[in-house]
């Protein structure tokens, strides 16, 4: 996945999606004092802080305006030691590529044990209904293999990975200090909330919803707030609205599945701008 593939799948989804109003993107700023996202085309990237840590939430494209816009936020690449990954897709772990920027080169990567096969070319990575395969991420990172449950800490951050197989086979989300849940590209949100993420995208799309209903029932039995963050259409916390149509499919094709405050084209990002990433707060989709 180097960085010709990164501008070449930008050409590709903008040609594909334009117009269809699909890709709804936050802009780069913070949710709260501990979310802080980066928006790299379409892409969202998070970072999580306290008490002085700062964790990486999936590392976005091979994108050349990534250190220009952490800085916006006050975020130094420095900083960044933890990487934890949801999956491995161009638009989520470019920036560990070997012909990036290698802004990240000394931060130790986490991810699911099933999903590391995409990185050591035992599973190639499959979309449009298994007819077109992805290229393979090459990264020389020191990776932390995680299984479905598992509970560690960062520092004083606790973190459990939840494995929801079907966009990739070994997708893993990520429920951070049992308040802020980071799904990568399991749930789409649409107007009327949250679906299935894009079918044309997935693996095995009954597999992904049999796994979305689980989750569903394994956050709401917690009885608790927790902010649902996403890949790439914004954040909530009612968690009606999260899960309003798990039973069902994002076809991006199909005029219902739709968001008509999306971009034309979410891939042009004149709005992601200094000035608002530094004073307009994320607002959550209700």
């Amino acid at each position: 996945m180097a960085r010709k593939d990164s501008n070449n799948q930008k050409r590709s989804m903008s040609a594909m999606f334009r117009g269809r109003a699909i890709f709804k993107p936050l802009n780069t700023g913070r949710i709260d004092e501990r979310v802080a996202c980066v928006r790299e085309w379409v892409a969202n990237i998070f970072f999580y802080t306290r008490n002085g840590v700062t964790i990486m939430i999936d590392a976005g494209y091979n994108y050349a305006r990534l250190e220009e816009k952490m800085k916006w936020l006050e975020i130094d690449p420095s900083m960044i030691q933890h990487i934890l990954i949801t999956h491995q897709d161009t638009d989520h772990m470019g920036a560990l590529e070997r012909d990036s920027e290698l802004l990240f080169r000394d931060a130790t990567v986490y991810i699911g044990e099933i999903e590391n096969r995409y990185l050591t070319g035992e599973t190639r990575r499959k979309v449009i209904h298994g007819l077109y395969k992805l290229p393979m991420v090459k990264m020389d990172n020191r990776k932390v293999l995680l299984s479905d449950g598992e509970v560690f800490h960062i520092g004083d951050i606790k973190i459990e990975c939840i494995l929801v197989p079907g966009h990739t086979w070994g997708h893993m989300v990520y429920l951070i200090d049992d308040e802020y849940l980071f799904t990568g590209d399991t749930i789409w949100f649409g107007a009327d909330g949250g679906y299935s993420f894009i079918s044309t995208l997935a693996e095995d799309n009954k597999l992904a919803v049999r796994s979305l209903k689980k989750l569903e029932e394994n956050i709401r039995s917690r009885k608790s707030r927790i902010a649902v963050i996403t890949g790439h259409t914004g954040w909530s916390d009612d968690l009606d609205f999260v899960f309003a149509h798990r039973e069902e499919i994002c076809k991006p094709f199909t005029r219902r599945y739709t968001d008509p405050d999306a971009p034309y084209d979410g891939y042009e990002e004149e709005e992601d701008t200094e000035e608002r990433a530094r004073t307009v707060p994320l607002s959550k989709k209700r």
